[in-house]
């Protein structure tokens, strides 16, 4: 049963919509560092593309939710590891807080590709 009243992710038309993903470990417990904050919550995003029988390589929208702003060079690095050119269509936005104290959370939006 999921946790949450929402799916972490859905089809439809072909397109895959993917709930916020976070950076957190496989127990939820919100991982330390800058760096593997991005990792885990790509981790996360890959999980749940992979529930809907798709991949970072369908992405072709992503918006990063981050507590700290200056993160951005090091998560534009990041994508540049995390996805082949040309790149998926990216915002990143500064948030407050995310849920269970984690430091980035990444929703993406994906396409099958016949």
């Amino acid at each position: 049963m999921n946790a949450h009243p929402y799916s972490p992710a859905f089809v439809a038309g072909g397109f895959g919509f993917v709930s916020g993903a976070l950076s957190v470990d496989e127990r939820g417990i919100a991982v330390p560092g800058r760096s593997e904050a991005l990792v885990a919550a790509a981790e996360r995003l890959s999980e749940r593309l992979g529930s809907v029988g798709m991949s970072l390589a369908d992405v072709v929208k992503t918006t990063y939710f981050v507590t700290d702003v200056t993160l951005r060079d090091e998560a534009n690095k990041h994508y540049e590891l995390l996805f082949e050119s040309p790149r998926p269509a990216r915002s990143f936005v500064e948030v407050a807080s995310l849920p269970y104290g984690a430091t980035v959370e990444i929703e993406a939006i994906a396409h099958r590709r016949k």
